[in-house]
Protein backbone atom coordinates (compact mmCIF):
# COMPACT_ATOMS: atom_id res chain seq x y z
CA UNK A 1 0.00 0.00 0.00
CA UNK A 2 2.69 2.61 0.99
CA UNK A 3 4.95 1.85 -2.31
CA UNK A 4 1.45 2.56 -3.88
CA UNK A 5 0.68 5.63 -2.44
CA UNK A 6 4.73 7.10 -3.23
CA UNK A 7 4.12 5.91 -6.41
CA UNK A 8 1.25 7.87 -7.40
CA UNK A 9 2.43 10.46 -5.38
CA UNK A 10 5.32 10.46 -8.09
CA UNK A 11 3.21 10.43 -10.62
CA UNK A 12 1.13 13.12 -9.95
CA UNK A 13 4.85 15.35 -8.99
CA UNK A 14 5.82 14.47 -12.87
CA UNK A 15 2.09 15.48 -14.07
CA UNK A 16 2.39 18.97 -11.98
CA UNK A 17 5.67 19.82 -13.63
CA UNK A 18 4.13 18.71 -17.79
CA UNK A 19 1.55 20.59 -17.19
CA UNK A 20 3.81 23.88 -16.92
CA UNK A 21 6.18 22.99 -19.42
CA UNK A 22 6.30 23.03 -23.12
CA UNK A 23 8.26 22.42 -26.35
CA UNK A 24 6.28 24.90 -28.15
CA UNK A 25 8.49 24.83 -31.49
CA UNK A 26 11.20 21.98 -32.67
CA UNK A 27 12.65 21.91 -35.75
CA UNK A 28 16.25 20.27 -37.06
CA UNK A 29 17.17 24.18 -36.46
CA UNK A 30 15.45 25.74 -33.46
CA UNK A 31 13.98 24.66 -30.24
CA UNK A 32 11.58 27.07 -28.37
CA UNK A 33 11.14 25.96 -24.81
CA UNK A 34 8.47 27.92 -22.21
CA UNK A 35 7.36 27.75 -18.44
CA UNK A 36 4.99 29.18 -16.64
CA UNK A 37 4.69 29.18 -13.10
CA UNK A 38 3.59 30.68 -9.92
CA UNK A 39 6.33 30.59 -7.24
CA UNK A 40 5.37 31.60 -3.56
CA UNK A 41 7.39 34.21 -2.57
CA UNK A 42 7.90 37.60 -3.65
CA UNK A 43 9.80 38.53 -6.59
CA UNK A 44 13.00 39.95 -5.20
CA UNK A 45 13.63 36.76 -3.01
CA UNK A 46 12.74 34.80 -5.88
CA UNK A 47 15.34 36.86 -7.98
CA UNK A 48 17.94 36.24 -4.99
CA UNK A 49 17.33 32.36 -5.16
CA UNK A 50 17.74 32.30 -8.94
CA UNK A 51 20.98 33.51 -8.58
CA UNK A 52 22.54 31.25 -5.98
CA UNK A 53 22.75 28.76 -8.63
CA UNK A 54 24.75 26.68 -6.67
CA UNK A 55 22.14 25.63 -4.25
CA UNK A 56 19.24 24.41 -6.32
CA UNK A 57 21.17 23.41 -9.65
CA UNK A 58 21.24 19.51 -9.36
CA UNK A 59 24.66 18.39 -9.90
CA UNK A 60 23.86 15.71 -11.90
CA UNK A 61 23.91 18.23 -14.88
CA UNK A 62 27.06 19.66 -14.21
CA UNK A 63 30.82 18.50 -15.92
CA UNK A 64 32.03 18.27 -12.14
CA UNK A 65 29.10 16.76 -10.57
CA UNK A 66 28.89 18.97 -8.31
CA UNK A 67 26.61 22.22 -7.90
CA UNK A 68 28.68 23.73 -5.49
CA UNK A 69 30.97 24.30 -8.19
CA UNK A 70 28.56 26.54 -9.53
CA UNK A 71 28.53 30.49 -9.80
CA UNK A 72 26.12 33.15 -10.99
CA UNK A 73 27.72 36.91 -11.18
CA UNK A 74 24.15 38.57 -12.28
CA UNK A 75 24.94 41.56 -14.15
CA UNK A 76 25.73 42.04 -18.06
CA UNK A 77 29.06 40.15 -19.20
CA UNK A 78 28.29 38.24 -15.61
CA UNK A 79 29.46 34.41 -15.94
CA UNK A 80 27.20 31.63 -15.15
CA UNK A 81 30.20 29.28 -15.09
CA UNK A 82 31.48 26.14 -13.20
CA UNK A 83 35.20 25.98 -11.54
CA UNK A 84 36.47 22.59 -10.40
CA UNK A 85 40.30 21.25 -9.48
CA UNK A 86 42.09 22.98 -12.20
CA UNK A 87 38.82 23.07 -14.64
CA UNK A 88 36.36 25.81 -15.36
CA UNK A 89 33.28 25.60 -17.59
CA UNK A 90 31.33 29.04 -19.42
CA UNK A 91 27.64 27.95 -19.19
CA UNK A 92 26.16 30.95 -20.13
CA UNK A 93 26.86 34.89 -19.93
CA UNK A 94 24.64 37.51 -18.50
CA UNK A 95 22.91 39.81 -21.20
CA UNK A 96 20.61 42.02 -19.04
CA UNK A 97 20.21 41.67 -15.15
CA UNK A 98 17.39 43.60 -13.76
CA UNK A 99 16.85 42.55 -9.93
CA UNK A 100 13.30 41.16 -8.64
CA UNK A 101 12.06 41.80 -12.51
CA UNK A 102 14.36 39.82 -15.40
CA UNK A 103 17.58 37.73 -16.25
CA UNK A 104 18.61 37.14 -19.30
CA UNK A 105 21.36 34.78 -20.48
CA UNK A 106 23.03 33.71 -23.76
CA UNK A 107 23.76 30.24 -23.06
CA UNK A 108 23.86 26.26 -24.58
CA UNK A 109 23.81 24.38 -22.05
CA UNK A 110 25.41 21.26 -21.35
CA UNK A 111 25.69 18.79 -25.23
CA UNK A 112 24.56 21.93 -26.79
CA UNK A 113 27.33 23.82 -26.37
CA UNK A 114 29.59 21.57 -28.17
CA UNK A 115 26.87 21.72 -30.78
CA UNK A 116 28.08 25.18 -32.11
CA UNK A 117 24.37 26.65 -31.24
CA UNK A 118 23.03 29.97 -29.79
CA UNK A 119 20.77 29.69 -26.59
CA UNK A 120 19.12 32.64 -24.82
CA UNK A 121 17.51 31.97 -21.65
CA UNK A 122 15.03 34.47 -20.12
CA UNK A 123 13.56 34.35 -16.61
CA UNK A 124 10.51 37.23 -16.26
CA UNK A 125 9.60 37.44 -12.52
CA UNK A 126 6.24 39.55 -11.97
CA UNK A 127 4.35 40.03 -8.68
CA UNK A 128 1.36 37.52 -8.48
CA UNK A 129 -1.14 37.84 -5.66
CA UNK A 130 0.39 34.48 -4.16
CA UNK A 131 4.10 35.58 -4.61
CA UNK A 132 5.48 35.93 -8.49
CA UNK A 133 4.68 34.81 -11.82
CA UNK A 134 7.90 33.07 -13.05
CA UNK A 135 8.25 32.93 -16.61
CA UNK A 136 11.00 31.26 -18.55
CA UNK A 137 12.09 30.88 -22.44
CA UNK A 138 14.68 29.42 -23.61
CA UNK A 139 15.51 29.76 -27.57
CA UNK A 140 17.96 28.12 -28.93
CA UNK A 141 19.21 27.95 -32.95
CA UNK A 142 21.38 26.38 -34.98
CA UNK A 143 22.25 24.82 -38.16
CA UNK A 144 19.59 22.48 -39.74
CA UNK A 145 22.20 19.70 -39.44
CA UNK A 146 21.64 20.42 -35.46
CA UNK A 147 18.76 18.26 -34.74
CA UNK A 148 17.44 20.36 -32.00
CA UNK A 149 13.45 18.16 -32.59
CA UNK A 150 15.37 15.12 -31.44
CA UNK A 151 16.36 16.66 -28.20
CA UNK A 152 13.87 19.05 -27.37
CA UNK A 153 11.99 16.72 -25.07
CA UNK A 154 15.33 16.33 -23.27
CA UNK A 155 15.95 19.29 -22.83
CA UNK A 156 12.76 20.54 -21.96
CA UNK A 157 13.14 17.52 -19.33
CA UNK A 158 16.31 18.95 -17.33
CA UNK A 159 15.17 22.57 -17.51
CA UNK A 160 12.10 21.65 -16.12
CA UNK A 161 13.91 19.57 -13.24
CA UNK A 162 15.90 22.79 -12.75
CA UNK A 163 12.87 24.96 -12.80
CA UNK A 164 10.94 22.46 -10.08
CA UNK A 165 14.36 22.71 -7.91
CA UNK A 166 14.56 26.58 -8.20
CA UNK A 167 11.01 27.13 -7.03
CA UNK A 168 11.48 24.43 -4.10
CA UNK A 169 14.53 26.05 -3.44
CA UNK A 170 13.03 29.99 -3.30
CA UNK A 171 9.60 28.95 -1.42
CA UNK A 172 11.38 27.00 1.40
CA UNK A 173 15.14 28.29 1.23
CA UNK A 174 16.33 24.44 1.36
CA UNK A 175 17.81 22.92 -1.22
CA UNK A 176 17.04 19.68 -2.98
CA UNK A 177 19.03 16.48 -2.57
CA UNK A 178 20.27 15.76 -6.39
CA UNK A 179 18.75 11.87 -6.33
CA UNK A 180 15.05 12.24 -4.72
Amino acid sequence: MRIQAIAAATLLSFAALAAHAEVKEAAPDHLLIQDARTVHAPPQKLYAALIDVAKWWNGEHTYSGDASHLSLKAEAGGCFCEHWNDQSVQHGRVIWAAPGHLLRMDTALGPLQAMAVDGVMTFTLKPAPEGTALQLEYRVNGSGASGLDKIAPAVNGVLMEQLQRLQGYAETGKSAPAKP
